[in-house]
């Protein structure tokens, strides 16, 4: 199992650091369209329609990018004043059930998500003229996403494995 993991971490790590990077432009990017529409609005009196929509989307995206890369390094939110009073081998269930949980999460997430994309498709994003379903494409991606990187951690933590993520993360004391 370690020499498999061997081999699909590098692929991971590459997949990783893409979306962070992509969720880095899309900050920057709803950041400038915000800023336009301010201008529009209370500059040139004429707001651009489109600004918002677009805004959302965009935040969805690098909210849903984030939110996989902080499962794979491991910076997601977690209550683990219980779980650090426990002996190292309840430790381990705890972290097991937990990214376990995570894994079903992200794909109850994504399956969820292409339904209510399927269900919203004939509808129109009026101001974008975009097929409803496209709403929920960060979320089919990120839910994905989430599953594979808890998945990732999750066979880490398994076979003994300090941290999946190529960085680690220090905790303040």
């Amino acid at each position: 199992m370690k020499n498999a993991m061997l081999t699909v971490k590098p692929g991971l790590t590459w997949l990783s650091r893409l979306s962070l990077y992509i969720a880095g432009i899309g900050l920057v990017a709803m950041t400038v369209i915000v800023g336009w529409q301010v201008f529009g609005r209370y500059i040139l009196n004429d707001s651009p329609s489109w600004s918002e929509p677009l805004s959302l989307h965009l935040m969805s995206w690098f909210i849903m990018l984030g939110a996989a890369v902080g499962v794979r390094e491991s910076v997601h939110l977690g209550l683990d004043v219980v779980r650090y009073v426990m002996p190292p081998a309840i430790q381990k269930a705890m972290d097991l059930v937990s990214l376990g949980l995570m894994v079903v999460f992200g794909m109850g997430m994504a399956y969820y998500s292409v339904l209510l994309a399927m269900g919203t498709w004939s509808a129109t994003i009026p101001v974008l003229g975009w097929p409803g379903g496209v709403d929920f494409f960060p979320m089919i991606l990120g839910g994905a996403m989430i599953a594979l990187f808890a998945l990732e951690r999750f066979i880490d933590v398994a076979i003994g494995e300090d941290v999946a993520a190529d960085i680690l993360v220090q905790e303040a004391a």
